[in-house]
């Protein structure tokens, strides 16, 4: 496999870990990208194969390969101005015991 540099390119694939389980405790999923690829706001990240199931009381860690799409800059700033907004809905949460 040829070495990638993630700064260098808009669109490129990567090895990754994915881990699953679950139990009684917990339900959960996490996909670790090989290498020194970080995600930034607005990156997509696609990881390739079958879907992964996994029986109930059970967990399984499985290696597969990802391909990341980089956010541009305009990508990443309508994505701080909506999570602005999106953060100031919730300050319009009340809480009250009654009905207005």
């Amino acid at each position: 496999m040829t070495s990638v540099n993630p700064t260098s390119k808009r669109r490129f694939t990567v090895p990754c870990t994915i881990t699953v389980k679950h139990t009684t405790e917990t339900l959960e999923a996490h996909v670790e990208l090989d290498g020194d690829v970080a995600p930034t706001l607005g990156d997509r990240i696609v990881v390739h194969g079958q879907h992964v199931v996994v029986p109930f009381g059970e967990s399984i860690t499985i290696r597969r390969n990802a391909t990341v799409t980089r956010a541009n800059h305009l990508e990443k700033l309508w994505l701080r101005l909506k999570s602005q907004f999106e953060l100031t809905e919730l300050y319009e949460v009340s809480f009250s015991p009654g009905r207005v």
